[in-house]
């Protein structure tokens, strides 16, 4: 397939790619610096700053792509918006060019941030237990908030989008290698999964893209 990688040097993003390539898949990365890519023999690469970047960089990036998987989001304070607006600029070069399927990640505690397109989210998640719903997940929204509120407002970008989405929602990401050993959910997290390693998210992502039960979907996983 004919892949598209949208923050390929990202925690995820390096994941993504690297697993496409094992895949044998042909693989387009989005970078803002190349340098930080290394080298990529049959790597095509397109630089765009996604905070900042106008349709043409991603009119050609995505353009004839069978899938776009984004592993766009905040590193850091200064970067709290990318998700949101990358996201926005990414769904218009796909409209654009007619590419149609995107898969992206959020995060766990998402499904219970408002955003305007969703302004009374469920007050607790059905999927987490007492320790997350109670201790874990306010603690980490008072800390991130936000994080996570650019990416609630990125998911209304793409359940708008009129696309062939997929929303991942990770807890805790770990560095751990990839064991393709991990649990899914529907429209909700996962009771006891607090943690998954980043490369068993783009393994899931991956998975994915080819699976008719997950397009339109949000997706909770842990380990």
């Amino acid at each position: 397939m004919r892949l598209t990688v949208v923050a390929a040097t990202g925690g995820i993003g390096r994941h993504l790619l690297a697993q496409a390539l094992e895949a044998g898949h042909e693989v387009t990365a989005v970078v803002r610096d190349p340098a930080k890519l290394g080298e990529r023999p049959g790597v095509r690469v397109v630089r765009a700053d996604l905070a900042t970047a106008g349709a043409p960089e991603l009119r050609d990036a995505v353009a004839g792509a069978d899938a776009v998987l984004s592993g766009l989001g905040a590193v850091g304070k200064a970067g709290v918006g990318v998700a949101e607006s990358g996201t926005r600029a990414l769904v218009g070069a796909m409209r654009e060019t007619g590419a149609r399927r995107l898969l992206v990640v959020s995060a766990a505690p998402v499904g219970t941030v408002p955003s305007p397109g969703r302004p009374h989210p469920p007050r607790h998640d059905p999927g987490e237990g007492p320790m997350m719903r109670y201790v874990l997940t306010p603690l980490v929204k008072r800390v991130l908030r936000a994080h996570y509120a650019d990416l609630a407002r990125m998911e209304d970008v793409v359940l708008a989008s009129g696309l062939d989405w997929t929303v991942v929602r990770p807890p805790q990401l770990t560095d751990k290698p990839l064991t393709r050993d991990y649990r899914i959910a529907y429209g909700r997290n996962l009771r006891g999964g607090s943690k998954i390693s980043r490369a068993d998210v783009a393994h899931c992502m991956l998975r994915s893209i080819d699976d008719p039960d997950t397009a339109g979907r949000v997706l909770g996983i842990a380990d």
